[in-house]
């Protein structure tokens, strides 16, 4: 699995301390445990300062700035999967950026992000969609779009009443073979994990769980979120409970570094890669 970059473990790291702050050594020890330079995270906090991502309090030590909120919401969002959805009717949502098209280029661009994250998948030119099976409908979709980044230009709106070919290869726009595997996938490895951790030493113990859980995370954070119809929620449901399982055991693979740092470590959350969830998508 690859390195986190000083930027991402410095951010999760500090996520995990529910608006308690860390000093600079820890951060530094955490990177030198992936092989990041003193120097790399030093000067990554310092971006990360001058951005308004972190804040460093009266006694040098940092936390999440507020900037870093809605990052930091979204990655811990799946906690709570199954709360963001809603029986499924059968109704669309849409998104067309023909609006985007003309001297807006790089607005067009950047709409692939956070549809992406949405769950959105391209039906035509300019036109994506979803199934309409997310709490609070089309009014909380087109918010929390425009929150990660979609130019309002952009239209969000309801759809419906296809005709059977285009049902059917609407359907059709997601990988539902691919997600059932790496559901599968997710759990044997995090089983697998969660059985080998104890043996392992601690700094070894803390890397594989950052490392895979981190990846788990980015998974649940890009799932479509597909209601019943389209993939067997058991199967996503079965995941999000493995990973909490997990994070309990990662923890306690943290608890005692963090200690030594003088950071809370009890009841904190798992430290693992999740800011790339968001940040990299």
């Amino acid at each position: 699995m690859s390195t986190p970059s000083p930027r991402s473990l410095i951010l999760d790291l500090l996520s995990t301390l529910r608006g308690e702050s860390m000093p600079v050594g820890a951060l530094v020890s955490a990177g030198a445990l992936f092989g990041i330079a003193d120097n790399g995270m030093r000067v990554a906090l310092t971006r990360l300062l001058s951005r308004g991502l972190v804040i460093r309090d009266e006694r040098g030590r940092y936390r999440l700035g507020p900037k870093a909120t809605a990052l930091n919401e979204r990655v811990v969002s799946w906690r709570r999967l199954e709360e963001r959805m809603r029986r499924w009717e059968g109704g669309w949502i849409g998104v067309h950026l023909g609006g985007l098209t003309r001297g807006r280029g790089l607005a067009f661009a950047s709409a692939e992000r956070p549809l992406r994250l949405l769950g959105f998948a391209r039906m035509a030119k300019g036109l994506a969609l979803r199934p309409d099976n997310l709490r609070g409908g089309v009014a909380a979709v087109r918010q929390e779009l425009m929150v990660l980044g979609l130019d309002t230009a952009a239209l969000v709106f309801a759809m419906g009443e296809f005709d059977g070919g285009s049902e059917e290869r609407a359907r059709g726009l997601w990988d539902v073979a691919a997600l059932r595997r790496g559901y599968a996938r997710s759990r044997r490895e995090l089983a697998a994990s969660e059985a080998r951790l104890a043996r392992r030493s601690e700094g070894d113990a803390m890397i594989e769980s950052f490392r895979l859980g981190g990846r788990v995370i980015r998974e649940l954070v890009h799932d479509p979120l597909l209601p019943e119809a389209l993939v067997p929620a058991d199967e996503r449901r079965a995941v999000v409970t493995a990973l909490r399982r997990y994070d309990r055991t990662g923890r306690r693979a943290w608890a005692a570094f963090l200690a030594r740092h003088g950071a809370p470590h009890v009841a904190v959350a798992l430290p693992i890669d999740g800011a790339r969830a968001v940040a990299h998508a």
